[in-house]
């Protein structure tokens, strides 16, 4: 019989995980606070200059679209130079360009330095991702993509309220707490990142050499990440963000507050399963959880544009964040087995961002333009049916081994 889960004689609880994880861990929790601060004020700041729903979600799309076009730099970046510099440069190109952001006097200014923060957002996202697939043993993928991700979204899940609340003081303000946080996040790594890095990129071994990514596409289950990846992008960091305050300010009183509690309710549903689901997605692999978090987000999304109470929207969040919860750890951790521990992934894991982002840029431009011709309900709906659509390629992606059923625990 097999020993119970969390129980001692469970080889999970044997061993501890690296300490380079609890540092990503910390500072994840650190960018998130302060993302989450902006995320419910940005659409919001942007049509303070007079412009229509879909210029104010261009804003969102912007920084995306700097993550994208830079994605492949950034990969590079990390196989040549190593993930603890590359964080740390990062963490502070956004930071400059929060700040600046907050300070901007049009909104051209507003456009270009927000967009320009995505510069430094896809060198700490890849570098990040790289550590972990390295540092992380096959059987306990799932349950550190999960952890990290668990540390994201409790930031998330104060940040948004947080804004909301600093708003009343300006809503310059959350732009510059939001500086401050990436600087502490800066400080983190500096002082407790140290550990993680491969051999001098001008001298690997074989097994050392870099996936090439047309080799990564082989992978049934590669592609049916990128896709889902692109899905997601579209929903959860576009549509959530550009749209739904949009929507909360136009069909509710209370102006930055509702969308602030929309935005932490589905970072309040993430949260609650992110973690037992990067842990199932070990045990069992991570194809069911994968589809079982596109069929929940795509539902909760489509119907988003129906709710007319409060109540409503808050529990379609919830609901479209657990879906996004069981999704995330399981198909980043299938990218991770793509890759493995010994080999550079760099530009493996850049293409995968990249089809997030992409899914970002666009979400918030379609739907804005949708919205504005026919309305939220349809916007929402296209969403929806996006999200349920992803499924089918991972009806295919078969083949795929089940971790080992021993794992690292955070004890």
């Amino acid at each position: 019989m097999r020993d119970a889960p969390g129980s001692d004689s469970d080889p999970a609880r044997r061993t501890r995980l690296p300490a380079d994880v609890w540092v990503l861990v910390a500072a994840a929790f650190a960018v998130a606070l302060g993302y989450g601060l902006v995320a419910p004020v940005l659409p919001q700041f942007a049509t303070s200059f007079n412009v229509s729903v879909t210029a104010a979600s261009v804003v969102v799309s912007a920084f995306a679209f700097f993550r994208l076009v830079f994605a492949p730099a950034g990969g590079l970046l990390v196989d040549r130079l190593g993930e603890r510099r590359v964080y740390m440069t990062g963490l502070l190109i956004v930071a400059v360009s929060t700040l600046a952001t907050g300070l901007a006097q049009s909104y051209v200014q507003l456009l270009i330095f927000r967009g320009l923060g995505g510069l430094g957002s896809t060198m700490f996202t890849i570098s990040a991702m790289a550590l972990l697939t390295r540092l992380a043993p096959p059987g306990a993928r799932g349950r550190i993509m999960g952890l990290y991700a668990t540390a994201f979204l409790i930031g998330n899940i104060g940040g948004p309220v947080l804004g909301g609340l600093l708003a009343e003081f300006g809503m310059r303000v959350p732009f510059f707490v939001y500086a401050a946080s990436l600087l502490v996040a800066t400080g983190v790594v500096a002082v407790f990142l140290r550990g993680g890095r491969r051999r001098s990129a001008e001298d690997p071994t074989p097994e050392q050499m870099p996936l090439p990514v047309r080799e990564a596409l082989t992978d049934a289950r590669y592609r049916a990440a990128l896709i889902s990846s692109f899905v997601n992008g579209w929903a959860s960091f576009g549509v959530r963000v550009a749209i739904v305050p949009l929507f909360a300010a136009a069909n509710f009183d209370a102006g930055p507050g509702i969308a602030g509690t929309a935005l932490a309710s589905f970072a309040v549903g993430t949260a609650s399963v992110i973690s037992i689901a990067g842990w199932l997605s070990d045990r069992y692999g991570r194809r069911p959880l994968v589809i079982a978090g596109l069929v929940i987000s795509g539902g909760s999304t489509a119907v988003m544009g129906w709710c007319d109470t409060v109540p409503l929207l808050v529990a379609a969040s919830v609901i479209a964040g657990i879906g996004a919860g069981i999704l995330n750890p399981s198909q980043q951790a299938s990218v991770a087995d793509v890759i493995g521990s010994d080999r550079a992934g760099g530009k493996v894991l850049a293409t995968f961002q990249m089809a997030s982002d992409s899914g970002a840029i666009l979400g918030p431009i379609v739907v804005g333009l949708v919205v504005d011709a026919l309305g939220y309900t349809i916007g929402f709906a296209v969403s929806g049916a996006l999200l349920l659509a992803a499924v089918i390629p991972w009806l295919f992606a078969r083949g795929a081994p089940r971790a080992p059923a021993t794992a690292v625990t955070g004890e």
